[in-house]
């Protein structure tokens, strides 16, 4: 495009200066007319990319000479694609038509049954309602599935449409009549049921991704597209089409995850990616914008952020209003159009549609000679089949960014005054005999009154028109969805002798466990075996923990590769961006980061790649923001390592309130198939990671890990010598083992447990206790969470089988009376619940010290103090224990307080 300097001279203009307003008037219609019968003319002559380069020429020269245009994030509120533009439909539309009609019935059917048989167990007939063409069309011409190898889709379908796909899977023959009515019955002893919404854990061969948690589709759908590329690019995959689809909710948009990451999408060039946004306008409660348009805001959102932006808003009965609508008077009552009143259209019908919409003479004469009838064929672009099979045709065609197409439908379309665009149509769970008499007749299915007050599903038979129609298109497009399939080579892993430097310890080298942790991440990126596999994911702060010295070595993934020169280039550390780059940089955003950490650790069933993401984070920034996409992970049965680097409330000196970790293992703790460890020394993180390779690549479990490591530099030891490597190791991955053993003879005996950055403490009291006459055995305790867990399914089993033999737990075993005499003292740098938990468990208790309350900015020695979890606090509460115990008496733990400098009347950290 030429620039037009400012300086120019405008060009010559007609005299307006004498003319009044009507005069003025008049010049300005017949020069708009002439002005647009020039382009016309362009149009016809050089067609619309010649005529689009003239506009955007005008606009630059206007823009020089002051011409005081405003920016328009968007187009006229009618269909992007015009009717003239659309394509042939491919399919048989009238048998497609009775096919969506048998599904939209057994997916009424299915939830009303549910709720008949079980009062409240809920289910949506709504949101498929409004749906089920988009899906269809999908379904039937383009969704591919596995069959179809490297250009296999991924999809994330809106989580409350889940009856129409379980009922197309009915309609397939995937499911029979009993497992239908096993919907939202899943502990059935009948057999299998139906989950709730699209979840993986519980349907582990049929939903890929878990979407009904709001907001986690659309973030999650965006990194997935990005994985494919990142997958392509470094030659793990074969280059295809594939595209990731996602449904999503016009509501569902209000969440910040909705559209945290959309302008990331448009700057990776995820072409490969649609977003179809079913407008139906409501929320759970009601209307989305009422006041407003919608879709013209989601335009306006997407365009700004460079995406495709694809509007389905008129079916093809508007499309003969607006083809003999020569002065616009329809686009212009379109753009006078809210959302509320749009509602009231779709609920009330014709006569409402005459009498509020065409209010005009103008609009009136449009109408001229059409019925009530007639009008209310004027549907939303939605329900078109045309209308979305063009847009999606488009969309799988365009190149070079996202695509997001923006369907206008109605909530509960086709379910009667009781739902159809009401603001009740979410909550409605069930129909009356007469409104399902009525949707039995719209939908032309032949089922007597009979059979309609029993709620019979109905299906025409394998051998009929639309079974055969429908698994024919499914064949075509390489078998049906949704299907999880796991399928993989299983690596071959580095043995115990890849380990064993770090079993040696650090020397006289000071290091910390977040340096251990990315020390054996690039001791596996070396690997000639696996090293391609690891996939190193950061948000912003790699250079904090330790990993930029990763960053020339294996680059940091960019489509673009590196177009400039790096301020550092020519140093051992200079930033390097690759287009096979294999570390992840994501920027500042652990939500963004956690959604590529699930697409790597997906990898495995969704493109049968095995790849093992470490996902290193700000421990506190960490579990309390991403925890809700780490649910989702565990659901879709991700496997891989979050590590929680500077983990601990009392490492990570000076940063205070917000930074400072004491929290984030009760945070995982939650999720049942995540493992949860907290090493305090090298070698043990090594067997960490050595066995979570072991059991989720080559054993093929489904779990994931969270381990946190600390940034406090120590010497670290080497694996204890007096026992086999074997038996430590065996302690470490359970959660426990005995570190040392005292040589102190003292009569008073006590078993200190603690883990990670606590430990340091523990060995301090430990020699400080021989002073009292203590013989102190110190245990290494790597995670609460597996201890607690085996002690559990222990006293499961022994309260279901009263006359067995009881098992005993592993921490009971190792900590009995006879195996560690003397009072029990756990410290940690985390709050107390975690140890906690072993209480009721062992054959006495366990005294708890932890780091409760705020964060404080402060050094190590002074937080340690303030949360009573220091040295001279592990020998107070040990000399505590043995009073209960009456082992000593009470002056001897006064006397031990003054010594120590404890003030006892100090308040609690908790309540500071």
């Amino acid at each position: 495009m030429t620039q037009s300097p400012k300086t120019s001279a405008p060009p010559n203009r007609p005299p307006r200066a004498g003319m009044n307003a009507q005069e003025r008037q008049q010049l300005n219609t017949v020069e708009t007319q002439e002005w647009l019968d020039s382009l016309a003319y362009v149009f016809a002559d050089a067609g619309d990319n010649r005529a689009a380069e003239l506009l955007e020429e005008l606009d630059h020269y206007a823009y020089f000479h002051g011409a005081p245009i405003t920016f328009k994030q968007n187009t006229p509120y009618i269909n992007t694609i015009d009717v003239e533009a659309q394509p042939e439909y491919p399919g048989d539309p009238e048998i497609e038509r009775k096919i969506r009609n048998i599904i939209r019935w057994n997916a009424v059917v299915m939830v009303i049954k549910a709720n008949k048989k079980s009062d409240g167990i809920g289910g949506h007939l709504s949101t498929y309602a409004s749906a089920a063409e988009l899906l269809e069309v999908g379904f039937n011409h383009f969704f591919r599935g596995h069959g179809a190898g490297q250009d296999r889709d991924l999809i994330f379908y809106q989580g409350h449409a889940s009856p129409g796909v379980y009922a197309r899977s009915f309609l397939e023959g995937r499911f029979d009549e009993a497992r239908m009515n096993r919907f939202r019955r899943e502990l059935q002893p009948e057999g299998a049921g139906l989950s709730s919404y699209p979840h993986p854990w519980l349907m582990p061969d049929y939903w890929e991704f878990p979407t009904v948690s709001m907001g986690l589709g659309p973030i999650q759908a965006i990194y997935q597209a990005r994985f494919i590329k990142y997958l392509e690019n470094r030659e793990l995959k074969p280059r295809g089409d594939a595209k990731v689809w996602a449904f999503l909710g016009d509501g569902e948009m209000d969440e910040p995850q909705s559209i945290g990451a959309i302008r990331f999408a448009a700057y990776e060039n995820l072409d490969n990616l649609i977003f179809v946004l079913n407008a139906n306008l409501q929320r759970l409660d009601g209307p989305v914008r009422a006041n407003s348009k919608v879709i013209q805001e989601f335009e306006a959102l997407f365009r700004g952020a460079g995406w495709n932006v694809i509007k389905v808003i008129w079916d093809s009965k508007w499309d003969e209003l607006l083809q003999k609508d020569y002065n616009g008077t329809i686009v212009k009552r379109f753009e006078l159009l809210v959302d509320g009143e749009s509602q009231r259209y779709a609920a009330f019908g014709g006569k409402e549609l005459r009498e509020k919409f065409f209010n005009t003479p103008e609009l009136k004469a449009l109408i001229e000679g059409w019925s009530d009838a007639d009008l209310e064929l004027l549907n939303r672009g939605g329900h078109d089949i045309h209308k979305i099979y063009a847009a999606y045709k488009a969309a799988t065609e365009h190149k070079g960014s996202p695509t997001i197409i923006i369907p206008r439908t109605i909530k509960g379309y086709g379910l009667g005054e009781s739902a159809q665009a009401r603001n009740v149509a979410h909550q409605v769970k069930k129909l009356d005999f007469h409104t399902l008499k009525d949707l039995r007749d719209t939908l032309e299915l032949p089922l007597t009154d009979e059979q309609v007050e029993h709620m019979e599903y109905y299906h025409p038979g394998p051998d009929s028109p639309e079974v055969k129609y429908a698994l024919e298109r499914r064949a075509a497009l390489g078998g049906p969805i949704p299907a999880r399939r796991v399928e993989y080579p299983h690596p071959t892993i580095p043995n115990g002798e890849f380990y064993e430097e770090f079993a040696k310890g650090s020397g006289d080298r000071q290091v910390s466990t977040t340096m251990a942790a990315v020390q054996i991440i690039s001791k596996l990126l070396r690997d000639k075996e696996i090293g391609k596999l690891i996939v190193p994911i950061v948000p912003d702060e790699a250079r904090t923990f330790g990993m930029d010295a990763l960053v020339p070595r294996i680059g940091i993934y960019s489509p673009r590769g590196q177009t400039y020169t790096p301020v550092d280039s020519g140093s051992l550390m200079a930033y390097k961006e690759s287009v096979n780059g294999q570390m992840l940089e994501e920027g500042i955003t652990e939500d963004g980061a956690m959604a590529s950490w699930i697409a790597a650790g997906t990898a495995y069933a969704n493109h049968g790649v095995p790849t093992i993401p470490f996902f290193v984070l700000y421990s506190m920034f960490g579990m309390q923001r991403v925890g809700d996409l780490v649910w989702a992970a565990a659901d879709q049965r991700a496997r891989g390592f979050i590590l929680g680097a500077t983990a601990g409330r009392t490492t990570l000196a000076g940063e205070g309130l917000q930074h400072q970790d004491g929290n984030s293992h009760l945070q995982a703790y939650v999720v049942p198939n995540l493992k949860t460890y907290d090493p305090a020394f090298a070698y043990e993180l090594a067997v960490i990671i050595e066995s979570g390779i072991q059991r989720m690549y080559v054993d093929g479990i489904d779990e994931f890990y969270y381990v946190t490591v600390d940034n406090e530099n120590e010497l670290q030891p080497a694996m204890p010598a007096d026992r086999s490597h074997e038996e430590i190791r065996e302690g470490i991955v359970r959660g426990l083992y005995r570190l040392q053993k005292s040589a102190h003879k003292g009569k008073l005996r006590a078993q200190i447990l603690a883990g990670g950055p606590a430990m340091g403490a523990a060995q301090e009291a430990v020699k400080a206790l021989e002073a009292y006459g203590v013989a102190a055995d110190l245990w290494s305790v790597t995670s609460y969470k597996e201890l607690h867990q085996d002690a559990l399914l222990a006293q499961r089993h022994n309260m279901l089988h009263p006359t067995e033999e009881p098992r005993v737990p592993y921490v009971a075993q190792q900590l009995s009376r006879e195996n560690a005499p003397g009072v029990l003292i756990s410290v940690s740098d985390y709050m107390k619940l975690g140890a906690d938990g072993l209480n009721g468990h062992l054959d006495r208790k366990l005294w708890t010290l932890g780091t409760d309350g705020f964060g404080r900015s402060e050094a190590r020695e002074e937080l340690r103090d303030f949360f009573e979890v220091d040295a001279k606090h592990v020998v107070l509460a040990t000399l505590y224990a043995l009073q209960r115990d009456g082992k000593i008496k009470g002056d001897v733990v006064a006397k031990a307080i003054a010594d120590l400098g404890i003030d006892p009347e100090r308040d609690a950290p908790v309540l500071r």
